[in-house]
């Protein structure tokens, strides 16, 4: 008997998909529902607004002359470096104010009097102190980047469970014992968590950051088309956008995934 519902147990498991094949399969049926829509919309008559096959019609042009690929490295340096930048910093930063309580006092204030204001509203005071070029453009950016990640940091060290801590303290570990074995691992899941909400952040400040001055850029090309009544390279912008975010994404969870697989997960 106990034979029996082992084999029905596991041909049902063979039989049923796995879970990231059936995540996929939503997904795309998401995507299919998601274009049928615009494709609806279109036909029946919203002012302007582009059909699907235009708009790949024209990611066709823009990338046959290059000037889609031009614009998405421009503006993927641009998040690379803000992001990068805004996280290298953030992670310390928040591990010094979850762990000391002098560091919290000194820089809490800063961080949550900035973390209220705008990124955007930064910029026209990155455009008189740092100039027209690039330095402000990733600055805004960084800025997105770390203030998201730095108060994940700190949240996920001041909630790391106390037990833990006075049970390595009982076994004489040390404190830099504990904060490498402990409190590291125990706040990765937010730091990671951080990450991915700094990392749309980032994008979401690029198009603001990319109207100082720019020459190249998605950011840029949408402004352009914006004076043209361009709706499908506006389009082509938007989703470009949206992919090269959606990816960077994935790869921030799979890494979550990797580092965290001691978490129980639904």
């Amino acid at each position: 008997m106990t034979q029996l519902t082992t084999l029905e147990k596991t041909s049902t498991a063979r039989r049923s998909p796995s879970r990231p094949q059936r995540a996929v399969t939503l997904n795309l049926i998401a995507v299919a529902i998601g274009l049928a829509l615009w494709t609806l919309l279109a036909v029946v008559g919203v002012q302007g607004l582009p059909t699907p096959l235009q708009v790949a019609a024209k990611a066709g042009e823009l990338i046959a002359d290059g000037t889609l690929l031009e614009d998405a490295l421009a503006s993927l340096r641009r998040v690379l470096l803000g992001f990068l930048l805004g996280t290298l910093l953030a992670v310390p930063v928040g591990f010094l104010m979850g762990w000391y309580a002098t560091a919290r006092g000194l820089l809490e204030p800063y961080v949550q009097f900035f973390r209220t204001i705008p990124p955007l509203a930064i910029i026209p005071l990155a455009i008189v102190l740092l100039g027209i070029g690039e330095v402000p453009k990733v600055f805004v950016i960084f800025l997105a980047a770390f203030l998201s990640s730095v108060v994940a940091t700190f949240q996920g060290v001041v909630d790391v469970d106390k037990t833990l801590i006075n049970a390595a303290r009982v076994l004489g570990a040390s404190d830099r014992t504990i904060f490498l074995k402990v409190v590291v691992p125990a706040s990765t899941p937010f730091i990671l968590v951080g990450m991915r909400v700094g990392l749309g952040s980032a994008w979401g400040t690029l198009v603001a950051a990319e109207l100082i001055a720019a020459q190249e850029g998605l950011g840029f090309r949408m402004q352009q088309a914006q004076l043209y009544y361009d709706l499908s390279t506006i389009f082509v912008g938007l989703i470009t956008i949206g992919v090269l975010g959606l990816l960077m994404d994935r790869l921030l969870l799979l890494a979550e995934r990797h580092l965290t697989d001691w978490q129980e997960r639904r």
